[in-house]
C-alpha cells in the first residue's frame, strides 16, 4: 500500500520522501485536496511498470482475432466504423 501525503507537506519533506522510496521500497502518493496527483516510485518499479505496461499492449493485440468493417445502425450517427472480436480462449505461442 502506498504512503499518501499532501502535496505541501510532499514539498518541505521532498528529500526524505525520496530516501522512503528509494531506500526504505516504500511508494507515495502525492495528493492535492485529497485526490491523488502523482506518485513516486523507484527507478526499479517504474522499469517493472513500463514493461508489464507494453506486455499488456501484446497480449490485447493477440486476444483480436479478427478486425471487421461495422456499419451504423439506419438513422444512427455514423461511428469509427470497426469492431474488434475477442477470442474466448486465450492463445498460448
Amino acid at each position: 500500500m502506498a504512503h499518501e501525503i499532501p502535496v505541501t507537506q510532499a514539498r518541505a519533506e521532498f528529500a526524505e520522501l525520496i530516501n522512503r522510496v528509494v531506500y526504505g521500497g516504500e511508494r507515495v502518493v502525492v495528493t492535492r485536496h485529497g485526490k491523488p496527483l502523482v506518485a513516486l516510485v523507484s527507478a526499479a518499479d517504474l522499469d517493472f511498470l513500463e514493461s508489464a505496461e507494453e506486455g499488456a499492449g501484446e497480449q490485447v493485440a493477440r486476444s483480436v482475432s479478427t478486425v471487421r468493417e461495422v456499419p451504423s445502425a439506419e438513422g444512427e450517427r455514423p461511428r469509427f466504423g470497426i469492431a474488434a472480436h475477442h477470442t474466448s480462449e486465450r492463445r498460448r505461442e
